[in-house]
């Protein structure tokens, strides 16, 4: 049972903002921020570890590729500022509100970085230089005056060491704080090596048996400076390289916040007035001319016009709107002038709740996250420890110089990539559901997205999935000559323009098609469960079913009669039509299967997947349409209510079930089901029940959703085999272990480069899933 919140001292000194559709069901709130500074899957996990530590918080993750955090949590307990200050305690910042323009990020990283490989460059060319023949004037020469050449370099790498400050100030604030990340192993390996040097800076001016030693020697001096300045440029590169890559995975929520129009046209006692769309509300008359986007959702008061939502739906071809229709902010308004009442603006637009949808799904983590989430926990601390060990094993057992485990030291530490397990999966599960929203498939989650490839059978709702959902004339078949078809149509339609019925829509529609005329009714009658009567110019005339003939005592044959019940029994609905007493012609309506509803069975086949069809209707009917659509598994003639058990009983016979479906009675299956699917223009209901919602009224999209879920997992199994296998060989490598056996070692400034490579991989492996193709 939930709490009764009131604002209270408590709760207003701890900066907390009440909103009641924040909270669920127990009574708790759930909020999402920007976590701004972290480097790698270790800087989440303290981060979500010191919001967990928090009394009051009930759960909290944070993603280390969208950099947000999602906290549950009691808000009598907690505050803001609190969640602020765990975040602070690791080492971090928050922001309420992500931005996706990385532009001035990117842009200070790139300085960064170009004063540091600048810097770096120089320092590699004076240390090692000599090594390849390349000449110092003597005053730095590292053999005729060692002191100034040490004391060169110095100089050099400092301004290297203060470009990569946050490595610094970041690395050892969560050392500190006994959370470690990547940015603490370059601190301490890096640090160690600077310091080593420096001290050996100060031998060779200051010892004189040193520097003599160092003077009659033909060995390099004992420093590390380029070592130094070497991985942090390289570290430095990576992560921008890693940046730059990571904002090409936000594209679609890019793409989306860009359909937004930034004004709108509203008219104010007569006058049009132009203002930021910002600034609408709900009530405002909206005007939108020719070529304009519409700026808010709303209904159509004035006017009429076609209008592209291609950007929501897909469809190519534009949607008429006439008074009383609905509109939708960012389609666009292709031919006609319209004016319309703001019904929702904001974040309440359905552009702005597929955002946040989008935005969600990005946030929330696969179960296949977990064992690198585990392994991150863990990671760093297990990886010093390595070092540790490695440098005094090699110095104490290994017998070798203090230089050489100081080699292994650094090495280790730079070498070893939290960075890379901590990408694999969410940078993937980013780039997949922005490709699912740039076609119309919408997926509620990083969960949803991993269960969609292991679903082995879809069940489909018949009517409004397989089938428009709407009833269309498929034939009329006249039985006496002696009326033509548009006499009778004018007839028909006339009269069943009078009824609600939306069998009497369908015919109504088809005769409009047909560009038939209609005609003045003089008497009508709707006789409920039979069908109508009128008359036109003095003609009785009586439509509906064979109840309402044999009331009227109209005379049908045997041969008419038998036609009519083998039409039924296909599903189809037969409308008998009379004209004075007398029958003159069979309508056949039906309930049309989409277009696309085989070629989608076909390709869920080609998948390996079963197809079953849950329909309320007759066992004769159901089996007649399976059969036309190849369908596997039928359960006819169930009732709204046991559309769940159906979904049950193939759970039981151990097929993970995914269900399709369009209505309020849809939804208790489409939540029983491991996955829902509920297509995009069915009710509210259906589409809070599922897992995924199609935009695009194509199940063609049912195969794509699993399609593309199968290539995300096989994307992130990738990242995750190349994550673990590179830190798997990298670090018994850049231990010494292939040193024993003969093998080289590895230096520290090859270690950053394949440090850095190792992310930057992971991540362009990942942003290969923008080349998806749908079917």
């Amino acid at each position: 049972m939930g709490y009764n919140y009131t604002y209270n001292k408590f709760q207003l000194r701890r900066g907390v903002k009440l909103n009641k559709n924040n909270f669920n069901s127990d009574g708790f709130k759930q909020i999402d921020f920007v976590v701004k500074g972290m480097s790698c899957a270790a800087c989440s996990k303290s981060a979500e570890r010191s919001l967990k530590k928090v009394d009051g918080v009930i759960s909290a993750s944070v993603n280390i590729a969208t950099e947000k955090a999602i906290v549950e949590y009691d808000p009598i307990l907690v505050g803001i500022d609190d969640l602020e200050n765990a975040v602070k305690k690791v080492g971090f910042t928050i922001e309420m509100e992500k931005s996706y323009d990385e532009e001035t990020e990117n842009g200070i990283s790139f300085n960064r970085f170009l004063l540091a490989i600048i810097f770096a460059s120089l320092l590699l060319l004076i240390s090692m230089g000599p090594m390849v023949g390349f000449k110092l004037p003597q005053i730095i020469s590292d053999r005729e005056n060692p002191f100034n050449h040490a004391l060169l370099q110095l100089a050099l790498v400092i301004p290297v060491m203060i470009a990569g400050n946050k490595f610094y100030t970041k690395g050892f604030t969560s050392l500190f704080n006994a959370s470690p990340n990547m940015d603490s192993l370059v601190a301490v390996s890096t640090t160690a090596a600077f310091v080593f040097s420096a001290f050996n800076t100060y031998r060779l001016g200051f010892d004189h048996d040193f520097h003599h030693s160092m003077m009659q020697s033909h060995n390099h001096l004992p420093l590390y400076y380029e070592s130094v300045a070497v991985i942090i440029a390289l570290i430095m590169l990576g992560k921008y390289l890693e940046t730059r890559s990571k904002a090409k995975t936000s594209d679609a929520i890019k793409s989306l916040m860009s359909l937004q129009a930034k004004t709108a046209i509203i008219e104010i006692d007569g006058v049009e007035k132009e203002i930021a769309v910002e600034n609408v509300n709900i009530g405002d008359i909206v005007i939108v001319k020719p070529g304009q986007k519409i700026p808010v959702d709303g209904i159509v008061i004035e006017g009429n016009s076609s209008v592209d939502e291609s950007m929501l739906t897909g469809e190519s071809i534009p949607v008429e709107k006439n008074i009383g229709n609905r509109v939708t902010g960012a389609s666009i308004n292709k031919n006609g002038y319209i004016k319309f009442k703001a019904e929702k603006i904001g974040k309440d637009t359905v552009l702005a709740q597929i955002i946040r949808l989008v935005e969600d799904a990005q946030n929330k983590k696969a179960p296949i996250a977990n064992l690198a989430d585990r392994v991150s926990g863990v990671f760093v601390p297990v990886v010093m420890a390595i070092a540790f060990v490695s440098g005094l094993g090699w110095y104490f057992i290994g017998k070798s110089t203090f230089e050489f485990a100081l080699t292994i030291f650094v090495s280790v530490l730079v070498i070893a990539c939290p960075c890379a397990l901590g990408l694999a999966t969410p940078t993937a599960i980013l780039v997949g559901t922005g490709m699912g929203a740039s076609n119309g498939i919408l997926i509620k989650g990083g969960d949803s997205l991993e269960l969609a490839h292991k679903i082995t059978l879809v069940a489909f709702d018949k009517t409004g999935t397989l089938t428009e959902g709407k009833p269309r004339v498929t034939d009329i078949k006249l039985i006496e000559k002696d009326i033509s078809m548009e006499e009778l149509l004018t007839l028909v339609a006339s009269s069943e323009k009078k009824s609600g019925h939306p069998l009497a829509d369908s015919i109504v529609e088809f005769a409009e098609e047909k560009n038939v005329d209609l005609v003045d009714v003089s008497v009508f009658e709707n006789i409920i469960g039979r069908g109508i009567y009128s008359e036109i110019d003095n003609m009785k005339i009586s439509i509906g079913n064979r109840k309402l003939m044999d009331e009227f005592d109209i005379e049908i044959s045997d041969e008419i009669s038998n036609l009519a019940e083998r039409q039924s029994s296909l599903g189809k609905t037969v409308m008998f039509v009379a004209i004075d007493k007398k029958l003159r012609a069979l309508i056949e309506v039906e309930d049309v299967i989409k277009e696309s509803s085989k070629k989608t069975i076909e390709k869920l086949h080609g998948m390996g997947v079963k197809v079953a069809m849950i329909t309320g209707d007759n066992k004769k009917t159901a089996d007649n349409i399976a059969m036309e659509l190849g369908i596997d598994l039928v359960k006819s003639e169930v009732l709204p209510h046991e559309k769940s058990d159906a979904v049950k009983s193939f759970q039981f016979e151990n097929e993970f079930v995914a269900m399709v479906g369009d209505g309020i009675n849809d939804a208790p299956a489409l939540a029983q089901a491991d996955l829902g699917i509920a297509i995009g223009n069915g009710t509210d209901v259906a589409i809070e029940s599922a897992d995924i919602v199609l935009m695009r009224n194509d199940l063609m999209n049912v195969a794509n959703s699993i399609k593309l879920s199968k290539e995300t997992i096989r994307n992130i199994k990738q990242n995750l085999f190349w994550a673990f296998g590179y830190n798997i060989i990298g670090i018994p490598f850049a231990a010494g272990i292939i040193h024993i056996f003969g093998g080289p070692l590895l230096n520290p400034m090859i270690a950053a480069a394949a440090m850095s490579f190792s992310s930057v991989s992971v991540v362009t492996n990942a942003l290969r899933l923008k080349y998806f193709k749908i079917y």
